[in-house]
């Protein structure tokens, strides 16, 4: 029996077990590649995408637990504050390698709808759960804070 998910603001019926990782989902069933699958653990960040609103780890979390509630991958943030932290990304020239960029933009996402006006203190927690193995983190951080000037 299809899971109805709704992803960046579409329904889709997906045609997979109630257990099957939102990850899996996103990436295998509806195509869309831009969250990643990192450490295997959910300890990377690498898969964050939003569910209402939040960042989650999609690998761990289960598609049944998403059922009525609204998923937003990387392809599907439009809000200014999107669009401020993408803008701030490629002004400060935050990746390197780039594989762990769209989970540290959703966790940064997050943070400033949070908390417009962020201190090092509270980038550094949002951000804890965010792996860069090229080490960009004062990258990021600038680009949080560039970010949330804009705003």
């Amino acid at each position: 029996m299809p899971v109805s998910l709704n992803v960046n603001g579409v329904d889709h019926d997906i045609d997979a077990s109630p257990d099957t990782p939102i990850l899996w989902a996103v990436r295998d069933h509806l195509e869309m590649t831009g969250t990643k699958f990192g450490c295997g653990l959910s300890q990377c960040g690498a898969c964050t995408v939003h569910l209402d609103g939040q960042p989650i780890r999609s690998y761990v979390t289960p598609i049944q637990s998403a059922v009525g509630k609204k998923i937003t991958t990387i392809e599907g943030v439009q809000s200014q504050v999107a669009k401020a932290v993408q803008q701030a990304w490629d002004d400060v020239q935050v990746p390197q390698c780039g594989y762990c960029q769209s989970g540290q933009i959703m966790s940064a996402i997050a943070l400033l709808e949070n908390n417009p006006a962020p201190t090092d203190d509270d980038i550094d927690a949002a951000m804890s759960g965010n792996i860069c193995r090229c080490a960009t983190y004062v990258r990021i951080r600038k680009a949080i804070k560039n970010a949330a000037a804009q705003l």
